[in-house]
């Protein structure tokens, strides 16, 4: 079972109205990192950890004590090596390992500059359409095409 976290922080545009802090049911975090790059987004994608070759977005679990902010940052710039701002809500997935529940809030996240990378992960910098065909899973493209139409 997932203990319950702060869902995210009230100052993050995105929240439903009438939003609260209050008790999450996420367990992962994840980024949606865009740049502008000649007057066009790019995102970024990270290659799948047990699948070589195949591209995501970069999550991972939220530790104890951390925010879902937070922890979408620490794995971007784990995964990725990039420091990111949370902007926005993204989106959210769900899916099932293990027959247990894991539940992602995604962010929208300005690009803010290189960092140190932790693992040894390819990425990639892609345009919006281009981002869509390379990502491995529906739900994820779902997400980016929700982060795509947000002001960054």
């Amino acid at each position: 079972m997932t203990p319950d976290i702060d869902c995210f922080p009230s100052r993050i545009s995105g929240a439903p109205p009438g939003y609260s802090p209050a008790v999450s049911r996420y367990s992962h975090a994840g980024g949606v990192v865009a740049r502008t790059v000649g007057g066009e987004r790019e995102y970024l994608l990270v290659e799948a950890r047990r699948h070589r070759g195949e591209w995501v977005l970069p999550k991972g679990h939220i530790e104890k004590g951390e925010t879902p902010e937070a922890a979408a940052r620490r794995e971007v710039e784990e995964e990725a090596g990039v420091r990111a701002e949370a902007v926005s809500r993204a989106g959210e997935s769900e899916y099932a390992v293990d027959g247990q529940t894991v539940r992602i809030i995604f962010f929208l996240m300005r690009y803010q500059g290189e960092a140190g990378r932790q693992e040894d992960r390819a990425r990639t910098w892609r345009r919006y359409e281009d981002a869509l065909r390379l990502l491995r899973f529906d739900d994820s493209r779902r997400v980016l095409t929700q982060a795509h139409a947000l002001r960054l």
